[in-house]
């Protein structure tokens, strides 16, 4: 199977070598210049420079020898082409992708979750008795041992885990009643 491409080297009509003498020439130039006219897109610049090879094509402007050159030509028709493209995309309402609308709006959702659960929690442990707040505060909310949490209260080291495990039974009653979502503890 012989397959020619147009512009190819292997091109059989003198247009076909033109296209690419053309876009050996004039190719490299016109690249950079659409290039930084999309701000370093380069699958886009190549998109634009193929049209404007097509347009040349089509045109049979392939050659400077008609009074018109054809390096401006073809800049003149590459810049239209990429403000055409502006046009186009302002001219559309913004497109979204297929997850970030989703993916916004459950980062939204878990942050009004997140706000509402801190706020029952926070009324639950109002409920607590100051002993079993000051527990579970010395302990879970300061991420620190029972006999850490013992040596800063003053109390011995078995009485502070018999209230870390009171005070959880109380809140988890405590939020039940509020209606908040209680997973199951470990007892202690």
């Amino acid at each position: 199977m012989n397959v020619t491409a147009i512009g190819s080297a292997c091109a059989v009509s003198p247009e076909e070598r033109a296209l690419r003498d053309l876009y050996l020439e004039h190719g490299p130039a016109l690249y950079s210049y659409v290039l930084r006219m999309l701000d370093g897109d380069a699958h886009r610049a190549e998109d634009v420079i193929q049209e404007t090879l097509l347009r040349c094509w089509n045109k049979q402007n392939l050659t400077d020898d008609e009074g018109m050159a054809v390096r401006p030509w073809m800049f003149r028709v590459a810049r239209n082409l990429v403000i055409d493209s502006h046009r186009t995309r302002m001219a559309r309402p913004l497109e979204i992708g297929g997850t970030n609308w989703l993916s916004d709006m459950c980062a939204e959702v878990d942050d009004i979750e997140r706000m509402l659960s801190s706020m029952v929690l926070h009324d639950a442990l109002r409920a607590l008795t100051p002993a079993h707040r000051e527990v579970l505060e010395a302990t879970f909310f300061a991420d620190r041992t029972t006999q850490q949490a013992a040596d800063d209260l003053g109390i011995p080291r078995g009485t502070v885990k018999s209230r870390v495990y009171y005070a959880l039974r109380s809140l988890k009653l405590a939020l039940l009643e509020r209606g908040g979502a209680v997973e199951e503890m470990a007892d202690y």
